[in-house]
């Protein structure tokens, strides 16, 4: 869809930085004021920055997106596109711009050879119609003080007593290294399993880095924010940043801890790290904003009802290059399958294609896999959304033909592919991009 007659479309030029800002807080109500938003580190590329102006060079629309050069698909990583900051103008709804911005956006995936995009929706309503599906999902956890957890086996507890633990006020300067380094292993191997974690985004630049871990001062109730390190030879293995909030009541402190994520990089730093951020005095529960639906502390802990979970969509996904994404992931069992995709936004995505691949082989192993077009007959019938939502393996194929959004034709291609495009651990992004 064209964009209005007598609208201009540019990337971004520093000389628009202001004037975007301001649009942003016109899209997304905030109490900051203009000046101290400005002040931030820009977490985004001019040149991947669109601005659409209207005749009265007023900004209309904008997006912008991140350049994820490793973004982790199940077994593999493949280039793609973190889409972000999509907003237009309350004076400027209803006139097709959203759906302008977005196919400029896929456009340029495809002149830069990324695979997929992905975003986190802001409404959920919105992105589906774009051919965007839900691939991963997140919880939010609250957990009581002192929450028990099941010991290790035993080679898990020797470890377990190698650890040490180091409480510190964060400093930016000193931490965001270290929690980077963790993050970038944690992602690709999940706990020591040697299994990645499909959508796990790392922060490929300074800018995303320094803005993520940006230090606000913090509101009159709640401290500053402090960070645990759990170590092992003297060598970070965990992480997590947190702050308290006191809340005295007539029968006495409940206050309660904060955290952001919470990384291990093998099941005695989680044990630890664990518990050490339930157990802070004068508090009564620590809520966790984004864990894995996976994470080891919802199967450790002995009274699972303990936790107040809700359940949350993370990362959606899209395809932009049906072939260099099939063929840029790893399967879960042998498969050879006929998929019928429709795709109304990019036609070379559209038709039957064929896949075959060999289990836990593919991009980094010996036998990458074969997705070619074909006149076969289809097995499974299905829209490019719901190809975006089964391929981080985090939704199956045959939960949506359950639900009577996929077609196939006989139990056994549903079962072989559903259990193909699964994955050992639960796709999720650990930070909103």
């Amino acid at each position: 869809m064209p964009f209005p007659e007598n609208f201009t479309v540019t990337t971004m030029t520093p000389q628009d930085k202001r004037d975007v800002y301001e649009f942003d807080q016109w899209a997304f109500p905030s109490t900051q004021s203009l000046d101290a938003f400005l002040q931030q580190t820009q977490p985004f590329p001019d040149e991947r920055s669109v601005v659409v102006r209207d005749p009265n060079e007023q900004i209309a629309a904008f997006h912008t997106s991140y350049a994820f050069a490793q973004f982790n698909v199940p077994g593999a990583t493949v280039p793609a596109s973190g889409l972000s900051w999509v907003g237009v103008h309350p004076q400027h709804r209803r006139k097709g711009l959203l759906r302008s911005i977005i196919e400029r956006h896929f456009a340029d995936c495809v002149d830069r050879n990324e695979a997929i995009s992905v975003l986190f929706a802001a409404e959920p309503g919105i992105y589906g119609r774009f051919g965007y599906g839900r691939a991963s999902y997140d919880v939010r956890c609250r957990i009581p003080r002192s929450a028990a957890q099941r010991p290790l086996i035993e080679a898990s507890a020797s470890e377990e007593d190698e650890l040490t633990v180091r409480i510190e006020l964060f400093n930016p300067d000193q931490h965001i290294p270290i929690i980077e380094d963790l993050h970038v292993r944690a992602g690709h191997n999940v706990n020591g399993t040697g299994l990645n974690r499909p959508g796990w985004a790392t922060r490929e630049t300074d800018e995303l880095r320094t803005r993520l871990h940006t230090v606000t001062p913090p509101p009159n109730t709640r401290e500053a924010t402090r960070i645990v390190l759990i170590l092992r030879d003297g060598e970070p293995v965990g992480y997590t940043k947190f702050h308290r909030e006191l809340n005295w009541e007539n029968t006495g402190p409940n206050g309660h801890v904060m955290t952001s994520e919470v990384v291990a990089l093998d099941p005695a730093a989680s044990w630890k790290l664990w518990s050490v951020i339930t157990e802070f005095d004068l508090t009564g529960y620590t809520d966790s904003f984004m864990l894995p639906i996976d994470d080891p502390i919802v199967t450790r802990l002995e009274n699972n009802r303990s936790i107040t979970m809700h359940h949350v969509d993370n990362v959606w996904a899209r395809i932009i290059d049906l072939k260099a994404a099939l063929e840029g992931r790893q399967y879960a069992c042998d498969v050879e399958v006929v998929l019928e995709v429709t795709d109304t936004l990019i036609e070379s995505n559209a038709g039957r294609w064929k896949l075959i691949a060999s289990a836990f082989d593919g991009p980094s192993g010996s036998r990458t896999p074969i997705v070619e077009r074909t006149d076969e007959t289809p097995d499974i019938t299905l829209d490019i959304r719901d190809l975006g939502a089964v391929y981080l393996g985090g939704t199956s194929l045959s939960s949506l033909a359950s639900a009577g959004l996929v077609r196939a034709v006989n139990p056994r291609a549903l079962a072989t592919a559903s259990t193909a495009f699964g994955w050992p651990h639960a796709p999720m992004s650990s930070w909103v991009f």
